[in-house]
């Protein structure tokens, strides 16, 4: 037998184990990832509701008081005490019905002021929107995602759930509100702007604020809009 011959069936013998084992590592990698991404952006799962603590619920029932709001927001609250808060703020008599009152706007606020966790548990006041929305305030920037559960007869991905996300830019400049489309994803993947009429990374109220309609309408009534990190404040005009 040729020695050429002997040498060249040692290396494969040799070889031939180690490219098993990167083929192995090759394909267990593949399923991992392939998994994390149907995990992640596919068959996602339901987000978890936001539940305030004492002192956060009173903070946020105060706000909503101020904004002429009275409904309970968490699962804590119930009928009983929603009729406690009214006679404790003086709003319904002895006899249990509501007090008359003339309108007026002395002292009325006009700044509303959000946390991201205050908005995320009134979210949760409905415990299914929860589930499937949720909001993230950073500096300029208004976030959600949203989960959409597919009917089980829908084509291929029938009965699972599908991730959207979307983010707006909220600030003031130039004395006016500026409101930015930063783009919309699905699965993780960003729709392109001709599929969302041209209108990505566009301030709207600078674009169809001119004419009369929605948004010269609310650029007329805000007085400034800031977005920071965890909290969204608002001041209207009078």
């Amino acid at each position: 037998m040729n020695p050429t011959e002997n040498t060249d069936k040692r290396t494969a013998a040799i070889h031939w184990p180690h490219v098993l084992l990167i083929v192995l590592f090759t394909i267990v990698i593949t399923i991992a990832g392939t998994y994390w991404v149907l995990k992640t952006y596919i068959f996602a799962t339901a987000f978890t509701p936001v539940v305030l603590n004492t002192q956060e619920e009173k903070t946020l029932q105060a706000k909503l008081h101020a904004l002429g709001y009275e409904a309970g927001f968490s699962s804590r609250t119930t009928d009983t005490t929603h009729t406690t808060n009214l006679k404790k703020n003086g709003e319904i008599d002895k006899s249990g019905f509501l007090k008359p009152e003339p309108y007026s706007e002395e002292n009325a606020p006009r700044a509303i002021s959000f946390t991201e966790r205050e908005l995320n548990a009134l979210l949760a006041k409905n415990t299914d929107l929860a589930q499937k929305l949720a909001i993230d305030l950073t500096d300029d920037l208004v976030s959600a995602k949203l989960l959409i559960p597919l009917e089980e007869d829908f084509p291929v991905l029938g009965g699972k759930t599908l991730r959207f996300n979307a983010g707006i830019g909220m600030a003031y400049q130039h004395d006016q509100p500026v409101i930015i489309l930063k783009g919309i994803s699905i699965m993780g993947t960003p729709i392109p702007n001709a599929w969302l009429g041209g209108i990505k990374n566009i301030d709207l109220v600078s674009e169809f604020g001119v004419d009369p309609g929605f948004w010269k309408s609310f650029s007329e009534g805000i007085e400034d809009i800031q977005v920071t990190e965890g909290q969204i404040n608002i001041k209207l005009k009078e």
